[in-house]
């Protein structure tokens, strides 16, 4: 510190008033008092700035220190009392407390918010899809029914604490180098509480609280999704001091359907269609989730992953009254086991087929005969695939 600039150390202009010098040291002070900072050199550092702060605090000694540099003010500026104004047996936390007062004595008067819950619940696909109403068993902080939540024995007394007389605060009085600081802190003698219980409830101990189950009644709504979660407000633990309940969060979980499958809103359902019923065309019945089926026309030609929609048919939108639809998506089904007959036919289907393709390539004459044979054993084909 010998060289180094007061100004410079606390990170103020040689034009700053009083007043923003001292809140430059309150929170140089605060960054590296070594109580908190256990950092190498922040002890130095604060000697450094507390130095600076003797100085440029008073206004003789900042005049001095202006006109003539560090002779002005003595060799040592006032590096013999460097945390002058510090209760370091205390802790930093005095200083905290006489900046902004006992912070912890203040919640603990305040009225708190009960803790919120968590249970998980696993749906059925078609409850998801619908909604439906569930009973949940939950185990949570309840008012204690011996004593009301009071704390003390039914036809006992509760008497004001003589310490707080009642508001549950202290307050004292305390100097530093910021000047003097009232200081409010939680009563040693009821805990915040304001009250003093003489003879306490036997089934709560006085803590006003008792943990029991409960069923609760839920109603899952339409359209909902696993991932998602039903906010119950106010079924949660009881509030302290007279706060509200907390939360109840219902996490939920969907089990798979057998034939559907979910997108968004919409469902998938994959329809079986055999070789010969997409190369002839056929009309095939589609299950839906509400129970009824719907027929659809498979043209003749359809390939593998065609997607046919029916309307409205899918899972209903959460925030509103349409319903998604149902995608249809064509499964071709090729055999892997064929019988003697089933082969005979498609060994003569891929000839005349090949033939087909030869004609196409030379022009062709005979296309009409070639289409009706094909036809023919198409439907030989469907007839024993069934």
């Amino acid at each position: 510190m010998a060289d180094k600039d007061f100004y410079e150390a606390l990170g103020v202009a040689r034009t700053d008033n009083e007043e923003e010098i001292r809140r430059a040291f309150r929170k140089k002070a605060m960054e590296f008092h070594p109580d908190r900072n256990k950092s190498e050199g922040a002890e130095d550092k604060f000697k450094e700035i507390n130095e600076a702060y003797q100085v440029l605090s008073d206004p003789k000694k900042r005049a001095q220190y202006d006109r003539f540099g560090r002779p002005g003010v003595g060799s040592n500026g006032g590096q013999d009392r460097p945390f002058d104004g510090f209760d370091v047996f205390g802790g930093f936390g005095d200083i905290f407390d006489s900046f902004f007062g006992d912070v912890s004595g203040r919640r603990e008067r305040q009225a708190q918010v009960g803790e919120d819950l968590q249970q998980r619940v696993v749906l059925e696909f078609h409850e998801a899809v619908f909604g439906t109403e569930r009973e949940v068993e939950i185990t949570r902080q309840e008012p204690c029914q011996r004593c009301s939540g009071n704390g003390n024995e039914p036809g006992s007394e509760i008497s004001s604490c003589t310490t707080c007389r009642g508001s549950g605060q202290v307050r004292r009085s305390q100097r530093s180098i910021f000047g003097q600081f009232a200081q409010v802190s939680a009563c040693p003698a009821c805990r915040g509480s304001g009250k003093v219980i003489k003879t306490p409830c036997t089934a709560c101990r006085a803590s006003g609280i008792d943990r029991r189950k409960r069923k609760i009644s839920v109603t899952i709504p339409a359209g909902v999704e696993a991932g998602m979660q039903v906010r119950l407000t106010g079924e949660g633990d009881v509030g302290r001091g007279g706060g509200p309940a907390g939360n109840l969060y219902i996490h939920l979980d969907v089990r798979d359907h057998k034939q559907f499958n979910r997108e968004g809103n919409d469902l998938l359902y994959y329809l079986p269609v055999n070789v010969a019923e997409a190369a002839l065309g056929v009309e095939k019945e589609v299950p839906t989730l509400d129970g009824r089926t719907e027929k659809i026309k498979v043209p003749q030609g359809t390939q593998p992953g065609t997607e046919f929609r029916i309307r409205g048919k899918g899972v209903p939108h959460l925030h509103g009254n349409r319903r998604g639809d149902l995608r249809v998506l064509v499964n071709l089904q090729v055999p892997q086991a064929l019988d003697a007959e089933q082969r005979r036919l498609l060994e003569e289907l891929a000839r005349s087929l090949n033939a087909s393709q030869s004609g196409n390539d030379s022009g062709g004459v005979d296309q009409e005969s070639d289409d009706d044979s094909d036809k023919g054993i198409f439907e030989r084909i469907k007839e024993v695939l069934g």
